[in-house]
């Protein structure tokens, strides 16, 4: 009986332990953070930010193992009393571990993702105390043959003829390169505007100083001319002799 007894307790833990082993689903980690800087749904972001003097800009892009991770960013000017148009761009996996870092005007990263997890990229303005700098930034992720491998799935529920089984696969390919293409000219289209920003800045900067050390020689000027008048100044109430 108790032989019996022993053999059932051993069988429940067992039970137990597989149940608890393969029973658990694969899940997305949970970070604290606000949805506006957490992005896990599209493969793919653009939008322009501004980040503060002396500031820090960091946001999250969900991605699987085996995806081609880019960031491509761009300062597009700077506010208040910034003139370094440089930025420092960091990349850090779901591990910690820094994937690559920019410290330049614009800048492109690229790396294959090994962790299935929140990529963490951060914008630093850490040369700028007094003023803000604006940025565009592009950023996604993509992967080599996912097409490939929805074709296959599909395959096994239903039968394609050859014709649109080329169709299909020429498709994919031409979507893949029209997709590196526009990153490219991204990218190309990108270090023209930076000249262009930074020559509209550069005017502007110019423009206040000639502005101001306009004011200044017509104040010095104009002070001269009032002590030199203070200075051969008569009295004509005095008598003469």
């Amino acid at each position: 009986m108790q032989t019996m007894q022993v053999v059932m307790w051993y069988s429940v833990i067992i039970i137990l332990l597989m149940g608890h082993g393969g029973g658990g689903q694969k899940t997305e980690p949970r970070l604290g953070l606000k949805d506006h800087n957490l992005f896990r749904g599209a493969d793919r972001y653009d939008f322009a930010i501004v980040v503060p003097a002396s500031g820090l800009e960091c946001f999250w892009h969900f991605a699987h193992q085996s995806g081609s991770f880019y960031l491509t960013y761009m300062v597009q000017g700077v506010t208040g009393l910034a003139s370094d148009h440089h930025l420092y761009v960091t990349v850090i996996s779901p591990k910690g571990a820094l994937m690559a870092s920019k410290d330049d005007t614009i800048g492109e990263i690229n790396f294959q993702t090994e962790v299935t997890g929140f990529y963490q990229m951060c914008l630093g303005n850490y040369k700028n105390h007094f003023g803000g700098v604006r940025v565009f930034l592009d950023f996604g992720v993509y992967y080599e043959g996912a097409e490939e491998m929805q074709r296959e799935t599909k395959e096994g529920e239903k039968v394609l003829n050859n014709t649109l089984s080329n169709i299909e696969e020429s498709t994919n390919k031409i979507q893949g390169h029209i997709f590196h293409m526009w990153r490219h000219y991204n990218y190309a289209r990108m270090s023209r505007g930076a000249d262009h920003y930074l020559l509209l800045s550069n005017s502007n900067y110019v423009t206040w100083w000639s502005a101001v050390q306009s004011v200044v020689i017509v104040m010095a000027g104009y002070l001269q001319l009032f002590f030199l008048k203070r200075l051969f100044h008569t009295d004509t109430h005095r008598p003469r002799c």
